[in-house]
């Protein structure tokens, strides 16, 4: 349910509407709208009688019940985009927003170089996991700790907010020390104690859509976080499991632009998951922006060849320049620009595309 303030309604009455939604054991989140303050009611036990209660008390103008059953993540509830921002990087507003770098941490130079290649070529934020999931126990699983202090020296060498993916609840309180924003995996997409320990670490988090997810149980894995009074969530669809063998996933773009509609939250687009294919990583990336993804997550090695993971979806730095080009191109045709990061002083030059 959500309350709708009146445009003359006080900070009093607000406060009155909130303790009385407390006094009935839920709780209520407040958006402040263009027009008017709308306060979004979560918990069990909300009734059409409660809502009629509401709308007796001053300043209320009505109650809505909400049908879906993600009620934070809801348009409804939150009518006006949200903007997550992480580190000096705002995504969900007028800019496209690219987040790039290798599948997983393999030494110092490997990220400090794809860091500094990345940066150069317009990326506003540095990607590389240092715990990988994978579907044989035998193959490369990230570094761990030494990784996430890795993606730190890369962050100091460039300034580029670090995201990077956790994988299990005992895992989120160190990873959260070292990265800007919280990656939830694919196949983490509903372990709910994961989400939920996420949510509180209070750092922004986004969230894979699973393999074979529907577009409400991603939304509903959204209002896990939300739910534990974290805002900061933004949703990637990276593509899901059908029947084609052609490509690694199928890229679902219904998915972002009708999670867009149904959502206030930002939606990215992770084409090198989705195709599995380096040479559809660039068709994909426009399609995905010209569909409305408010940016890109993107796989970036210097030698992809070499790769300890994915390196066939990688792109290399000459691939990822010349997608970069191409983003800046067609962003005026969107009323949209490709999003830049700010140089910190005394940080070092960029490299050099070769």
């Amino acid at each position: 349910m959500i309350v709708i303030m009146n445009s003359s309604a006080t900070p009093a009455d607000l406060q009155a509407v909130l303790q009385r939604v407390s006094e009935h054991n839920l709780t209520g989140q407040v958006t402040q709208g263009e027009h008017c303050d709308i306060v979004g009611i979560i918990g069990s036990g909300i009734t059409n009688d409660l809502g009629s209660e509401l709308e007796s008390m001053s300043g209320v103008d009505r109650t809505v019940r909400i049908s879906q059953p993600y009620k934070l993540a809801s348009r409804a509830f939150h009518p006006q985009r949200t903007i997550v921002q992480v580190g000096n990087v705002a995504i969900g507003g007028d800019e496209i927003v690219v987040i790039a770098g290798p599948c997983s941490v393999e030494s110092e130079t490997q990220i400090v170089e794809t860091a500094r290649i990345v940066q150069a070529a317009g990326a506003t934020l540095l990607r590389g996991g240092a715990y990988k999931p994978r579907t044989s126990p035998y193959a490369f699983r990230g570094m761990g700790v030494k990784g996430l202090e890795l993606l730190a020296l890369a962050r100091a060498a460039t300034g580029l907010p670090v995201v990077t993916e956790v994988m299990t609840p005992q895992d989120v309180e160190v990873v959260a020390s070292y990265a800007d924003m919280l990656q939830i995996g694919a196949r983490n997409m509903q372990n709910y104690y994961l989400l939920e320990e996420a949510g509180r670490s209070g750092k922004p988090v986004m969230i894979k859509r699973g393999l074979s997810a529907t577009i409400e149980e991603w939304l509903l894995s959204a209002e896990y976080v939300l739910a534990q009074g974290n805002p900061n969530v933004v949703l990637c669809e990276r593509g899901i499991r059908t029947f084609e063998t052609a490509t690694r996933n199928t890229l679902d773009l219904n998915a972002v632009a009708y999670a867009k509609r149904l959502s206030h939250l930002p939606v990215l687009a992770d084409p090198s998951h989705g195709t599995g294919k380096w040479h559809l990583v660039t068709p994909l990336s426009l399609a995905s922006i010209a569909a409305g993804a408010d940016g890109l997550i993107l796989e970036v090695h210097p030698d992809p060849d070499r790769a300890l993971s994915d390196g066939a979806q990688s792109l290399n730095p000459h691939n990822f320049q010349r997608l970069m080009n191409q983003l800046a191109t067609i962003a005026p045709a969107l009323s949209r620009t490709l999003g830049t990061v700010a140089m910190l002083e005394g940080l070092p030059t960029h490299a050099k595309i070769a």
